[in-house]
């Protein structure tokens, strides 16, 4: 039997929900509707959703403490995320995605950019990866294990972040783009934006530590990551 895509709608406007999962039932999806964080964290706990809509104001938790809650928890953190919103600023869609948010749809949105931002992050879930492992001066990975290590200490990594660090490690000294990169790790990038590389590599940093100078800013080109480090600059940050 054919599984169909299970979608977790988080948002208290029950016209704007059930005109979602009309919309995704039409569409080979499987909705469920929680009106709110704690509605939506019975559903959670009772079976894991393939992808999750969740509205930036909600009753109670908003929909950003409820993205760093997931995202905290073992068990939901690589659930895709997206947050819907109709806060089109810069600083609130940056905050989305650095709450957790992989993705997010402002408000008023079509069916087909929904369901095209939907179907994204899902063939982004679980992109072709190369179980080696890769060494760069006294960093480590394993794609196999999943693990990261620097002068043999384990770093705990996010899985983006370590898909990130993964193309970076394999073609190090080169320069990406943000566009490469989102090519090359996201998989596709039509509907995600470009400040999307930031926000990851900020993040790849904050797990990286004393070894986050590795990862190098190329003014209007991109990211390199490096071992051609100024070892006093590992000095200070190990400091």
């Amino acid at each position: 039997m054919k599984k169909f895509p299970l979608v977790l709608i988080v948002e208290d406007e029950p016209a704007i929900a059930e005109l979602i999962a009309v919309n995704l039932r039409h569409n080979g999806f499987t909705p469920i509707w929680a009106e709110d964080g704690e509605a939506a964290q019975r559903e959670l706990n009772a079976v894991l959703p393939d992808v999750i809509l969740l509205d930036w104001m909600l009753p109670g938790q908003s929909g950003l403490q409820l993205a760093r809650k997931w995202r905290a928890d073992p068990r939901s953190k690589s659930v895709p995320i997206l947050m819907l919103t109709a806060r089109g600023d810069e600083p609130d869609k940056v905050a989305g995605l650095d709450a957790g948010a992989d993705d997010y749809i402002t408000k008023p949105f079509s069916t087909q950019e929904m369901l095209a931002r939907i179907r994204a992050v899902l063939r982004r879930r679980a992109p072709e990866q190369v179980a080696d492992s890769v060494s760069i001066g006294a960093l480590q990975l394993d794609a196999g294990t999943h693990r990261v290590s620097w002068q043999g200490a384990p770093l705990k990594v996010g899985p983006t972040e370590f898909k990130l660090l993964h193309y970076l490690m394999k073609h190090a000294e080169r320069v990406h783009s943000r566009a490469q990169l989102l090519d090359k790790v996201w998989g596709d990038h039509v509907y995600i934006e470009e400040r999307t590389v930031d926000v990851h590599i900020k993040r790849l940093r904050e797990a990286l530590g004393s070894a986050s100078t590795m990862v190098e800013t190329v003014r209007g080109a991109g990211y390199r990551l490096t071992a051609q480090v100024d070892s006093a600059k590992l000095i200070a940050a190990d400091a």
